[in-house]
């Protein structure tokens, strides 16, 4: 390593640059603190370990999300970066975009920096109809992680979830209290396990309640939401149940687009209680994911992976909070 750069990783660790040398030449003298600082140091400035230093992992964690746009990730990627930061781990933010790095490769990128775990939000493991092999060969390679929100089966991870079948009996039943009786959902696309989840929960609240359930799915986007619910609007509905927050906003503008108002002639419920929902017009009724608990719970079980601790393949359940506002009313009078 240049003079130059074994300055810059000394000064960011903030140690001298004879203690770097050591910890890169494998030399004695050296905490396991500094030697793990130093190491991380130089994957966050992007220079390649000396290769008898390329086995260990670095107190890196990949943090993958599948987008930005919706408030409830940059949300959520706070959260799990102050307790990451709280247990000395320097967060990765992986994003992925329509057209550029895939999850896979992402996951390649990861695994050349010696990533000690990874945390994944709304990634292909929600989908059923994806490809899942990049989540086999973390498991042949023993690489921690852990899965926020529903997954398919049998990937063999810890997950944190909210309770999707909770969060619809939340909302189907605010709506039937106000007298609804057509009711509509805009979903996830099919394969979204989240959104399977919802759907059946919807069904059963459905038919407890000799209700017809209308139902549509859509890409997650506001224009998404703006598509489906105008097909639910002609349809005849007089409330609307959104899997995202986004996709109530496409609602809202969907039924003020066929001349009618919210929430007078169609009630409109989101879904996260992401940023900006009281800012909206009218308010949003929404149902509120507890990310702090959740993203803090995602944490803790990816730390008790790394340090070696037991932790079972299973899943903890967290309870949404219905929060009602202004884009919910009283059912119209039957024209």
């Amino acid at each position: 390593m240049t003079q130059r750069r074994l300055a810059e990783v000394a000064a960011k660790v903030g140690v001298s640059e004879a203690t770097v040398s050591r910890v890169l030449n494998g030399k004695p003298g050296v905490s396991d603190a500094t030697r793990s600082a130093v190491l991380t140091a130089l994957d966050v400035l992007g220079y390649e370990r000396p290769t008898q230093l390329r086995g260990e992992r670095a107190r890196l964690v990949g943090l993958v999300l599948p987008e930005l746009q919706n408030p409830i990730f940059p949300a959520f990627a706070d959260v799990v970066g102050n307790a990451l930061a709280q247990r000395g781990f320097t967060p990765v933010l992986c994003t992925r975009t329509a057209g550029g790095v895939s999850e896979a490769d992402y996951l390649e990128l990861l695994f050349e920096q010696h990533v000690s775990g990874v945390v994944f939000a709304g990634g292909q493991y929600a989908q059923a109809d994806a490809s899942h092999e990049h989540y086999r060969r973390m498991i042949r390679r023993k690489l921690p992680a852990v899965l926020v929100n529903a997954a398919v089966d049998d990937l063999g991870f810890p997950r944190v979830s909210c309770d999707d079948a909770v969060a619809v009996e939340q909302a189907f039943g605010h709506l039937v209290a106000l007298g609804h009786r057509r009711i509509g959902a805009v979903l996830g696309p099919s394969d979204h396990m989240p959104s399977r989840r919802k759907l059946a929960a919807l069904m059963l609240c459905a038919e407890a309640a000799r209700i017809e359930l209308a139902e549509e799915h859509a890409m997650f986007s506001l224009e998404g939401g703006h598509a489906a619910a105008t097909r639910l609007v002609k349809r005849g509905v007089t409330a609307i149940v959104c899997a995202s927050d986004p996709l109530a906003l496409g609602a809202i503008r969907a039924v003020r687009r066929q001349g009618l108002r919210v929430p007078h002639d169609v009630s409109v419920v989101g879904y996260d209680d992401s940023a900006f929902m009281t800012c909206t017009e009218p308010p949003l009724t929404t149902v509120r994911q507890p990310i702090e608990a959740m993203g803090r719970a995602a944490v803790e079980l990816l730390a008790n992976q790394i340090t070696g601790r037991s932790v079972a393949a299973e899943e903890l359940l967290f309870e949404p909070e219905l929060v009602v506002r202004s884009s919910t009313a009283p059912a119209p009078a039957p024209r």
